[in-house]
């Protein structure tokens, strides 16, 4: 009797998403500007429940701020077609209260190109992910 993979998609918990989003420190950012969607790689921290990243007087800015964005992760086993996604579908906002910058400003979190001098915070909304694992059957054909 042979084994044949058998794909299975399943959901991912809150409290697991919420660990990928902690645990990691790079995504995407889908933002629509002028009608055409836009997708931007970008490093980020997590504070609670919110995507904070930094960014510079851009698109990136112009487009999230004040706006619905959705945010993405995942991880990809190629090897084995496994893997896993964390979406965060949110609002976007531009932090301006000083007291909460400093606090941001204590994330693990540093501007990789030039002077990312806006604080950018993704709350509310839904944080959904899902995975997707292998598991053996038996094949019914031997």
């Amino acid at each position: 009797m042979s084994l044949a993979a058998c794909s299975k998609l399943e959901p991912l918990t809150p409290s697991e998403c919420l660990e990928r989003l902690r645990a990691n420190g790079v995504g995407r950012l889908a933002v629509v500007v002028g009608g055409q969607p836009l997708i931007f790689p970008l490093n980020y921290a997590m504070s609670n429940r919110q995507v904070v990243f930094r960014t510079d007087a851009g698109t990136k800015l112009h487009g999230a701020s004040g706006r619905r964005v959705a945010f993405e992760i995942d991880g990809v086993e190629p090897l084995y077609h496994e893997g896993w996604s964390v979406l965060v579908v949110g609002t976007a906002h531009e932090e301006r209260n000083a007291a909460r910058i400093r606090e941001l400003e204590r994330l693990p979190l540093t501007a990789w190109v030039g002077a990312e001098d806006h604080w950018m915070c993704i709350k509310g909304g839904a944080i959904t992910g899902r995975r997707i694992t292998h598991v053996g059957v038996a094949d019914a054909d031997d």
